[in-house]
């Protein structure tokens, strides 16, 4: 039996000395791992637009702003939200109250030719079919195929969407809440949608998503451990290439001591940069 108040009790929150949430101790990883980053993306070139050391740096300043709550402007960004949203409103059966969905009907020529098969005139006629939805989010338009936006809405029929969870998770410098928004709750799944340029194999794998989640639901009485990535990948052109999915199960004795350790390691990060954090919510207060 599936519900929606999965969310943790307010002296749940007043216990914690420190808030997290899932997708911040991914920007840390990165942070961690900037020179293996680097390397993917600028190992090859012999002309890089910044040295390591300035690629670094800039992973630091970027972890800060996100610590910070500092708001980015990304395409990328608003193009996944856009399409969680799309699919949403699908599941739901609602229209949408922050992206402004149209269909796109299938546009077939009709026309006359000569004896020599060249056209004489033709008509653009609009029918009945629709191929795809676009969607406008943040003065940004973004076309998805509705064989996609089918597939997907199709595969969480039944969902619970948008169900934000949170847990607290003891470590060496006390209690930590850790939270996070689940995009599609199922009663055997937990998914996560992605929407990424390119992609390779175990993409995420590093996440954290599949270890805070199910945390998460776990302390509160909901033992789901099956974890999705259900991600789209499309080209610079903004067509779709293909769709994936990454499956993680949760292991309580094996990703506890893992999430613990991050959280910890974390938190030590945050106190050596403590002068540099301005939104006070991380350290467990209010702004």
């Amino acid at each position: 039996e599936m519900t929606s108040s999965l969310v943790g009790s307010e002296m749940c929150i007043r216990d914690s000395n420190y808030r997290i949430y899932a997708t911040l101790l991914d920007s840390y990883f990165n942070y961690l791992n900037s020179d293996v980053i680097y390397e993917r993306y600028y190992g090859w070139s012999e002309n890089p637009p910044c040295t390591e050391e300035e690629f670094r740096q800039k992973q630091f300043q970027e972890l800060i702003d996100r610590i910070n709550r500092k708001p980015f402007d990304s395409e990328a960004a608003d193009k996944g939200t856009a399409f969680n949203e799309v699919i949403d409103c699908m599941v739901e059966n609602r229209k949408s109250e922050t992206v402004q969905v149209e269909k796109i009907y299938k546009v077939i020529r009709e026309g006359a030719c000569d004896e020599t098969g060249k056209p004489l005139y033709y008509d653009e006629v609009q029918t009945n079919e629709v191929i795809g939805l676009k969607a406008t989010y943040n003065n940004r338009v973004f076309t998805f195929p509705i064989s996609l936006c089918r597939e997907f809405s199709g595969y969480f029929k039944g969902a619970l969407t948008q169900q934000r969870v949170e847990a607290i998770i003891p470590t060496a410098y006390g209690n930590v809440l850790v939270y996070g928004v689940i995009d599609e709750l199922m009663p055997a799944s937990v998914h996560d949608i992605k929407t990424t340029g390119s992609y390779t194999v175990g993409k995420f794998k590093d996440h954290h998503q599949h270890l805070v989640y199910p945390y998460a639901l776990m302390k509160n009485g909901s033992d789901v451990r099956t974890f999705e990535y259900n991600i789209v990948e499309f080209n610079k052109g903004g067509y779709m290439v293909d769709t994936y999915t990454e499956t993680y199960v949760f292991n309580p004795e094996r990703d506890i001591p893992i999430l613990t350790n991050h959280c910890e390691e974390f938190i030590r990060f945050l106190e050596e940069n403590r002068e540099l954090i301005t939104d006070k919510k991380i350290f467990g207060g209010e702004n």
